[in-house]
């Protein structure tokens, strides 16, 4: 592979579904986290106030079953906070901060629970 192509690779596409069900599809960064591909893009729904630090839960998103093993492993830290958050599911409830954009992710289709 020529090195022109490695630099015109694409991004993955990550889906938002904010709490109202509109659909934000976007070209998700590799390397951001899902939070901040979500505050760049102005996803309703993802206040992010401490930053990506998992300190909040102002991040708390979805996924579907079938897309948690592909996903980072939840830490202890992050399953803590989260378990504080409105509306926490186990199992499918994470903080959008603490994962971060690779190429197996594309199309990945969360969920918003603002």
């Amino acid at each position: 592979m020529s090195r022109l192509q490695k630099e015109s690779k694409e991004m993955p596409k990550v889906t938002f579904i904010d709490p109202t069900g509109k659909e934000h599809p976007l070209d998700a960064k590799e390397g951001y986290s899902l939070m901040e591909v979500a505050v760049e893009n102005d996803v309703p729904g993802i206040e992010a106030d401490c930053g990506g630090a998992c300190a909040c839960a102002t991040c708390h998103i979805y996924v579907e079953d079938d897309w948690l093993a592909k996903l980072t492993p939840i830490d202890d830290g992050e399953e803590a906070m989260v378990e504080c958050a409105d509306e926490y599911k186990e199992g499918t409830s994470r903080l959008a901060c603490q994962i971060p954009v690779v190429e197996k992710l594309n199309g990945l289709v969360v969920k918003v629970v603002g």
